[in-house]
């Protein structure tokens, strides 16, 4: 059964948590586990907003931690759908920093998470589309595919000559190449 489409909008979440003693490594940074689980907290609400269903993390990409977070910041995580597939949808994640006394704010995290949709009994079962609406909205979307088909590739789960997005993506960079040598 095909679920109606939805906007990605419908699915943003914005969280705000205050770095506490308790979340912290010994030189007072936010330890990387608990930026973690906040990361897959927001994106799993993202993901429940917009299938309506409970979702189980299915996958995680590349998360690197650009600065330290420190003691008393208050961090701000906003996650959206940026795509769904048939039982699945990625999920965006930003996560700004913020040092309220000094007004500094930065972007410190970024990563995108999979997530599928389960009935009562865990089996997966069908999502909505996703809408983009935003040119923000739409490039996410459209790189979603490549994205997926990667994460398949790397998994173990999708032969590289299946993958056709990324294989027309290097055809794509190999042309831009090939035309900048013969000029």
């Amino acid at each position: 059964m095909t679920r109606k489409p939805k906007p990605v909008k419908d699915s943003f979440v914005r969280m705000t948590e205050l770095v506490l003693p308790n979340d912290t490594n010994t030189l007072n940074n936010l330890m990387g586990g608990r930026m973690m689980h906040l990361m897959d907290v927001a994106a799993a609400i993202s993901a429940q907003r917009h299938s309506n269903r409970i979702v189980v993390t299915a996958s995680v990409d590349n998360v690197s931690f650009r600065e330290g977070i420190k003691l008393g910041s208050v961090i701000t995580l906003e996650a959206q759908v940026t795509r769904s597939f048939s039982s699945s949808m990625e999920v965006h994640i930003d996560v700004w920093s913020e040092d309220i006394p000094s007004g500094t704010k930065v972007k410190s995290n970024e990563a995108f998470f999979t997530f599928v949709a389960v009935d009562q009994s865990g089996r997966p079962i069908d999502v909505p589309d996703a809408i983009p609406e935003t040119a923000a909205e739409q490039a996410l979307f459209e790189g979603a595919l490549r994205r997926r088909q990667l994460r398949l590739v790397l998994g173990g789960r999708m032969a590289p000559q299946e993958a056709t997005e990324l294989k027309a993506l290097f055809d794509l960079v190999a042309q831009a190449a090939e035309d900048d040598s013969a000029s």
